[in-house]
């Protein structure tokens, strides 16, 4: 949720409509949860939930397991996932642009969440700016300096750093 909130924010920096919100179902604790952000040019009068994504964020890897994090994705979009793995090793389909980064341990080595449970939200934000283009770094990081207030530089190297690192590939 805050990666999302994030996001929304980098968008409207830039001069964009924004829709951020979560998603609970009736899941219990410790169950995935679904956060979406709308980013347009034109102002956003659909306020439902997001079936035709043009991206995707996996904030944990274990969930390629138990949900189909494609379902819906438009053709050509893109998947940015935290993982220590390379984007090739991913068992992922094709046509889609996927961004891999360690956003968990770049987070630990930060002191964001423990190493046990690393907060990634900044990481992956940086790692999205840049596989996607959605949102400038500069608008990444004004929106943590805006938004953040534990750590906030710490967070902010996270972002860059992940911003460098991300792994690419783009379909053939």
């Amino acid at each position: 949720m805050v990666a999302s909130r994030l996001l929304a924010t980098a968008a409207f920096l830039e001069g964009r409509y924004v829709q951020a919100f979560p998603n609970f179902g009736l899941e219990r604790r410790g169950a995935p949860v679904t956060a979406f952000a709308r980013i347009d040019d034109s102002p956003i009068i659909d306020h439902s939930q997001i079936y035709k994504p043009d991206a995707v964020v996996v904030l944990e890897t274990t969930l390629l397991d138990i949900v189909n994090v494609t379902e819906g994705l438009k053709d050509g979009g893109f998947i940015v996932i935290n993982t220590d793995l390379p984007p090739e090793q991913l068992k992922l389909p094709e046509g889609f642009t996927i961004g891999a980064v360690n956003a968990g341990g770049i987070a630990a080595a930060r002191g964001l969440g423990s190493r046990m449970s690393p907060i990634v939200n900044t990481a992956i934000l940086g790692a999205f700016a840049r596989a996607t283009g959605y949102v400038s770094l500069e608008s990444a990081v004004s929106a943590i300096t805006k938004s953040v207030s534990v750590k906030p530089d710490k967070n902010i190297e996270a972002c860059r750093q992940s911003y460098e690192e991300v792994r690419i590939i783009k379909p053939q």
